[in-house]
């Protein structure tokens, strides 16, 4: 098949395709935009690769996949999701790996009454739960869990001052938020918020002004491998409180990046990063820790991640909700998305490699606290906290 001129020169700026959709009335098209560029790209580049080892088909019907690079940039998030509604006609599109591109994405897809399964961890996303994000739905853990079990932490070690650094996104915003509301009842103080953005290559004047008061332990709030540049500053400080992270950071190109520098930090993360220390009776360990075989065999030892896991349990929830879709009509068409939307939302104790899934009218992501674990980093590798 050659390819057209325009839509060669599209693929060119917005990334690539994977698979281009064909005009069989019955196939069922799914549009992905990744941040495989950029800031973005430790996120991006294991959830394309996880997308790689989706099945052919869902439901008896073949899945087309078109793949698109937002480059960890809205505007360019904003074209690519217009191009798949527009031209590839999508039935759903799944993306992006960051917050910011996500809101965008599903600003543009609601207009044409697309769903969204967004892999970005900002609640922004899904709520409040009313105009376009009533056709967009995400798969990670909102704030308040990861939150949660930080403050219980926190308090378990006798933490009663905390300084915060987080990166300038709706992620970043929603931890602090997160954060600042709960804090009071475990009788825990903010300090102080700093600010930076992902493309910062320093933080040394924001690090200077959290540690100034200090703070017992330092949350940094931050995605990928920035988040690595204000614990690397406050070691250099021989700050000697704790450190606290979000799953954000849970990669190897993090560990990669920070070192030794990362040592004994503590991270709220998906259970999936530790599923061979979890119980035999946590729902979540079998299915993880089968995704993680899965997916290392075809990507080598240690190469599994939250974010290659986040891609292939929205293919799962997919899966789960193609079905009941198909009775109401055919892919293609606005029924058949609109049906998509309402069966992913009915949608009940779906069991993925990251969390048990119950979606409501009122909770387009679905998850409890067993989407949350803490962990702790030694000698390179995350060790569960029980």
């Amino acid at each position: 098949m050659k390819l057209s001129h325009k839509l060669c020169r599209s693929i060119a700026v917005l990334g690539f395709s994977l698979a281009l959709p064909l005009s069989a009335s019955a196939d069922i098209n799914v549009g992905v935009i990744l941040s495989l560029t950029g800031p973005g790209a430790s996120l991006g580049l294991p959830e394309q690769n996880a997308v790689k080892l989706w099945p052919a088909s869902i439901a008896g019907e073949k899945l087309n996949v078109t793949m698109l690079n937002d480059s960890t940039d809205v505007s360019n998030a904003s074209k690519a999701a217009s191009k798949l509604v527009a031209e590839n006609n999508v039935d759903i599109i799944i993306g992006s790996s960051l917050t910011p591109p996500s809101l965008t994405i599903t600003e543009v897809a609601a207009q044409a009454k697309t769903p969204v399964i967004s892999l970005g961890g900002g609640s922004a996303i899904v709520e409040p739960q009313e105009g376009h994000r009533k056709w967009a739905f995400k798969v990670s853990a909102p704030e308040k869990y990861a939150v949660k079990l930080i403050l219980e932490h926190m308090q378990k070690n006798k933490i009663a001052t905390v300084g915060l650094i987080s990166i300038t996104t709706a992620y970043g915003e929603g931890y602090v938020k997160a954060f600042e509301q709960m804090a009071p009842s475990y009788n825990i103080k903010t300090t102080g918020v700093e600010r930076y953005n992902q493309t910062d290559q320093s933080v040394i004047a924001q690090v200077t002004k959290l540690a100034l008061p200090k703070p017992d332990a330092v949350f940094i709030i931050s995605a990928g491998t920035p988040g690595a540049l204000p614990q690397i500053e406050l070691k250099k400080r021989g700050y000697k409180g704790l450190i606290y992270q979000t799953q954000g950071v849970a990669n190897n190109d993090f560990l990669r990046v920070g070192g030794k520098d990362v040592e004994g930090a503590y991270i709220a993360l998906s259970p999936l990063m530790v599923a061979s220390q979890l119980d035999e009776s946590n729902p979540i360990r079998k299915p993880a820790m089968a995704f993680n075989k899965r997916f290392e065999e075809h990507n080598g030892a240690g190469s599994a991640s939250i974010f290659a896991a986040s891609a292939w349990d929205a293919m799962l929830i997919l899966e789960h909700a193609v079905p009941q879709a198909l009775k109401t009509a055919k892919p293609g068409t606005v029924e058949f998305r609109t049906a998509l939307r309402d069966a992913i939302e009915n949608s009940r104790d779906v069991v993925t490699s990251t969390a048990v899934y119950n979606f409501s009218d009122k909770d387009h992501n679905g998850v409890d606290q067993r989407s949350q674990v803490i962990a702790r980093i030694e000698n390179g590798k995350w060790v569960y906290v029980k």
